[in-house]
């Protein structure tokens, strides 16, 4: 991989052990989400791939949407963080 999974779960864990919860995922799938996006740059036809992208963009967007049900100012503090929107 390309980036450091361990610093990004630190940096945006709540509490000691935590390794999964939606704000972690969320990182966690968004630096994935930019690796490929490079990757894609360089690598035009590599459809099987850009598949795999697709699917996990479509898995951040449900986590991004079960956010905004269950704790609002988080998701906008998170999306503000991650660059997301604009």
């Amino acid at each position: 991989m390309a980036f450091d999974k361990a610093s990004t779960v630190q940096k945006y864990q709540s509490a000691e052990n935590d390794t999964g919860s939606t704000r972690v995922q969320v990182a966690l799938l968004t630096e994935r989400i930019n690796y490929l996006t490079e990757h894609f740059r360089a690598h035009r036809k590599d459809h099987h791939g850009r598949r795999g992208l697709l699917k996990m963009v479509g898995k951040r967007r449900r986590l991004l949407n079960y956010m905004k049900r269950t704790d609002l100012d988080g998701y906008r503090a998170l999306v503000q963080e991650l660059g997301l929107r604009y």
